[in-house]
């Protein structure tokens, strides 16, 4: 184990971590702590991976930043161990988001700084304000990006912050849940295409924060597409829609199958 410096904070025990390798040993890893002003801990070979391990730089390497597990801490002593076997994906996939979310947080309010001339302390109590309600400072622009400054109106900023913000918050791509269904319809009258048009066109567009699109594939087989902020928003969306279609069509004594394709994510503006 290593000794850390009393008069520095410590991580608490079962804290994932973001670390740098500094060193690689025989038995273990000396690595910093990017968020506890780079103190050094250990990572010993038998917390790296299970079984035997032939080369530890195989699972970790000098300059290599990566997600740890603090596994035992001794404030008297100031040690820190650390394992990465017990690290789950969730757990490393979730550590790295919020790392990145801090980043682009801090990076946002830097800009904002420089453009409206503020100091830190003024900065600072931005900050404050946007924790009333926001875990991260990125969500908050996040949000803005989603929803509109609206969002904003409770935490008592100043109208150029808010301004300011919701400038910053347009380069943020906000990532987009894409459902899609294989829809198969006839009406079989005179004027059956132009019913049909008229049925899909009724449900397209915006609306509840999701967006509606259907394309033609080729007789009787049209495809409806919906796009919105997250898969409950826009399976809704998408039932909704597939919903309103088939009481019109079956109105006009048609008939109407569909057949649900695999969603995905994208990054579509709505």
């Amino acid at each position: 184990m290593v000794s850390i410096s009393d008069t520095k904070k410590l991580p608490e025990l079962g804290e994932i971590v973001i670390v740098t390798v500094k060193e690689v040993t025989g038995h273990g890893a000396y690595v910093t702590l990017d968020e506890y002003d780079n103190l050094t801990a250990f990572l010993h070979i038998s917390e790296i991976a299970t079984g035997w391990i032939r080369n530890i730089e195989r699972y970790v390497k000098p300059k290599q930043k990566t997600v740890l597990k603090v596994i035992r801490v001794n404030p008297t002593r100031s040690e820190v161990d650390l394992s990465l076997k017990q690290v789950t994906g969730e757990e490393k996939k979730s550590k790295i988001i919020e790392v990145k979310k801090d980043e682009k947080g801090a990076n946002f309010m830097d800009i904002i700084k420089t453009k409206l001339g503020y100091d830190l302390n003024q900065i600072k109590e931005i900050e404050e304000k946007i924790a009333q309600k926001y875990d991260f400072i990125y969500d908050a622009f996040e949000a803005v990006a989603i929803k509109g400054p609206d969002v904003l109106a409770s935490l008592d900023l100043k109208p150029e912050v808010i301004e300011a913000i919701e400038a910053e918050s347009k380069k943020i791509q906000i990532p987009h849940i894409e459902v899609r269904a294989l829809l198969e319809i006839t009406v079989r009258k005179g004027n059956g295409i132009d019913i049909i048009k008229n049925v899909l066109s009724s449900v397209e567009g915006s609306k509840n924060n999701s967006k509606v699109d259907i394309t033609y594939v080729g007789a009787p087989r049209y495809r409806i597409t919906v796009t919105a902020e997250n898969f409950k928003i826009a399976e809704k969306a998408l039932n909704q829609a597939i919903e309103k279609i088939k009481t019109s069509i079956e109105k006009n004594s048609g008939t109407f199958k569909f057949l649900r394709e695999e969603s995905k994510k994208t990054h579509t503006n709505i």
